[in-house]
């Protein structure tokens, strides 16, 4: 059958066998609701395709292997694009998402030549290996409204350099970034509670990661043969790391942590200077120029965060908040006497207290600089 350009209605083409295989041009007419499976199914000289509004469904397979297109547009209507929709579409280089779509099916987009995608706010779920093998996908925006990116979905987009996954995503999969070669920049915000397995491997041009205190976990190999990882910075202190995390991240030298950084610094501005030189007496641990870090441990495993050394860290930071907080409350009650005496005309002398130097700038601080120093002891301000 010689037919260069079919047109699609209701109750026409079906079937991948009633298609002629040297169709180029396939339009479809408002009253098409549903594509189904393997309607153009290795429709190898099939270059252009116009969807209809009103189009409800691509199903499975439907233009999967369809060599020669280059570019199609989902209308608004679609709601899924059904698995391995355009899988192996080789040719592929532009696809325009609506808003309306609710879900990309797994491999839809799997081995195809897309440069850039927009995952519009409609869309909750990113199934498995959906993108995967786009290697000139260089750019993904994906928008608040997406919950799920499934297993390898974005697996071995060696051009992708970076991305951010927006606060409604609380899942991950596993490999969903393995092999992304070229990808610098990840941008993990609040609302992702683990970061499974691989997710991350092989990412070579990873320098640094930010993982937010959402994060309660870090799952096996999650980051495994990031060569150029030298920074991760955890806000979470109390994460579950295990020993294969960062097996042959060789750059990777220290974790830093920020809210301990703040803690510390608080205490030390408290005036318990102190506890700078007990800090240097862990081991691993530095405190250096506002930061709290700890040296990353070498295993038989790999690079791994040692955990007791953190627990080391907590216990002295919470050792010396009790002692601030004991300081002050104590302070309080000193302060009711005072209020006291003022109001019995008590002599002043009998409102002295003992107080170590250092505690001194919490006092002041506290009384918001109405008490004056005398050696050790403070008076009842005149």
């Amino acid at each position: 059958m010689n037919v260069d350009t079919i047109q699609v209605v209701l109750g026409g083409y079906i079937g991948h066998e009633d298609i002629p295989d040297n169709v180029t041009h396939v339009q479809f007419c408002p009253s098409v609701e549903d594509i189904d499976k393997n309607a153009f199914y290795c429709c190898k000289s099939l270059r252009e395709v116009i969807l209809n509004d009103g189009l409800r469904q691509i199903g499975e397979s439907a233009f999967s292997g369809c060599s020669s297109l280059q570019s199609i547009n989902i209308p608004s209507t679609v709601t899924k694009i059904g698995e391995s929709a355009f899988f192996n579409c080789k040719g592929l280089k532009e696809v325009v998402l609506n808003e309306g779509l609710g879900e990309i099916g797994r491999s839809a987009f799997h081995n195809c030549k897309l440069q850039r995608i927009l995952i519009p706010s409609t869309v909750t779920e990113i199934s498995y290996s959906a993108f995967r093998g786009c290697a000139n996908l260089r750019d993904v925006v994906l928008n608040n409204g997406l919950k799920e990116i499934g297993s390898n979905a974005f697996d071995r987009c060696s051009s992708l350099q970076s991305i951010s996954l927006p606060w409604t995503v609380n899942d991950v999969g596993q490999n969903a970034f393995a092999y992304c070669s070229s990808l610098r920049e990840v941008v993990l915000n609040d609302g992702i509670k683990r970061i499974k397995s691989r997710t991350f491997h092989n990412c070579l041009s990873l320098q640094s990661i930010v993982i937010p205190p959402t994060v309660v976990e870090i799952e096996k190999y999650a980051f495994n043969n990031c060569s150029r990882l030298s920074e991760v910075v955890i806000y979470n202190e109390r994460i579950q790391i295990g020993d294969t995390v960062f097996t042959n991240c060789t750059l990777l030298e220290r974790f830093k942590f920020p809210r301990l950084s703040a803690r510390l610094d608080h205490i030390i501005q408290a005036g318990q200077r102190g506890i700078e030189a007990k800090m240097d007496d862990i081991p691993a641990v530095e405190w250096r120029d506002g930061e709290l870090s700890v040296r990353a441990g070498h295993r038989n495993t790999g690079i791994y965060l040692d955990k007791e050394k953190l627990v080391k860290v907590e216990e002295l930071l919470t050792y010396y908040e009790m002692k601030e907080a004991t300081t002050l409350f104590e302070l309080a009650l000193w302060k009711a006497s005072i209020d006291q005496a003022e109001a019995a005309s008590t002599d002043r002398e009998a409102c002295q207290i003992e107080v170590p130097g250092p505690v001194k700038d919490t006092i002041l601080q506290y009384l918001l600089g109405t008490a004056a120093p005398t050696g050790n002891r403070l008076l009842l301000p005149s």
